[in-house]
């Protein structure tokens, strides 16, 4: 996408919280071929109301911001403004932070060590209906859907526990530690302990004996049949 091929530059907002890096990547892209930085946005909120103002092709989206984050900053544009693409551009590249990010329709998704050639190709590929995917997010997409599936019902979660917790609940009704669930999940022991605090809250019950007695009581596992 070059104006020497005839097209006129992608109109590009810039999303981050911190001033540095924010002015960083504007200052980046204004150096290259085919994008045009419209303006820039400190969270959530202001990156909504950029996109109100100046209908850009694309925003280049950080995702953990205040007030608003990326993800549902991303929600909120492909909803009310579907003309404009979302590339997300983050350092994180968890499981917890990818796929909330192109459920939410993010098309592209980068990490911030991506150099000025990644980010065009991908700010070309989202506007020609393609995804603009570094190749690391490729390959955790593709160990995702080659993953066995989990035996879970497909009904609705009880106790109104997240899909993920439900991963974890099942994940400690095989017997997995905290550290095997994060490795499992791809992400930190931290965010499983979150988790696990957050079902057993919801559920009731006080320990992991309880919690496993309550995944088989719920049908969300099933003995083996060994």
């Amino acid at each position: 996408m070059t104006e020497e091929a005839g097209r006129k530059p992608a109109r590009v907002v810039v999303v981050d919280d911190q001033t540095v890096v924010r002015e960083g990547i504007v200052m980046l892209l204004g150096l290259l071929p085919g994008i045009e930085v419209v303006g820039a946005a400190g969270d959530g909120e202001e990156a909504v109301k950029a996109v109100a103002e100046l209908a850009p092709d694309v925003v280049l989206m950080d995702l953990r911001m205040p007030r608003c984050d990326g993800v549902e900053a991303t929600r909120r544009i492909r909803a009310e403004y579907p003309g404009t693409q979302v590339v997300v551009l983050t350092t994180f590249a968890d499981d917890e932070s990818l796929f909330p990010a192109l459920r939410a329709g993010a098309r592209g998704y980068l990490t911030k060590d991506a150099g000025g050639d990644e980010i065009v190709r991908a700010v070309e590929s989202v506007l020609i209906g393609d995804a603009g995917l570094s190749p690391s997010v490729q390959r955790r997409l593709l160990e995702r859907l080659s993953e066995p599936e989990q035996q879970l019902v497909r009904a609705e979660a009880p106790d109104g526990l997240t899909v993920r917790e439900t991963e974890v609940l099942v994940l400690i009704a095989e017997g997995l530690s905290n550290q095997e669930i994060a490795r499992r999940l791809h992400v930190s022991t931290a965010t499983v302990k979150t988790h696990i605090n957050n079902l057993f809250a919801k559920t009731g019950v006080k320990d992991r004996a309880q919690a496993v007695r309550y995944a088989y009581g719920k049908g969300l596992v099933r003995p083996s049949a060994d």
